[in-house]
């Protein structure tokens, strides 16, 4: 898992990820400790799951039932 400040470009040959860690947290021993970002090619990607921003959660109505 790792964190993108921007959607990737499709067109572009990798994705460069920052926190890259494993699904249970913990950290990648292929990786340095000190390195604070991480290139990885598009073929080496399962799927990439984004969260809504700020922006995203105020235009989402919500409804609750009382």
């Amino acid at each position: 898992m790792g964190e993108v400040d921007e959607m990737p470009d499709p067109k572009s040959n990798y994705v460069t990820f920052t926190n890259v860690r494993a699904r249970d947290g913990k950290p990648i021993v292929y990786i340095d400790q000190e390195a604070t970002r991480v290139m990885f090619p598009w073929h080496r990607i399962s799927f990439l799951e984004t969260l809504p921003s700020d922006e995203d959660q105020e235009e989402i109505e919500t409804f609750f039932r009382d």
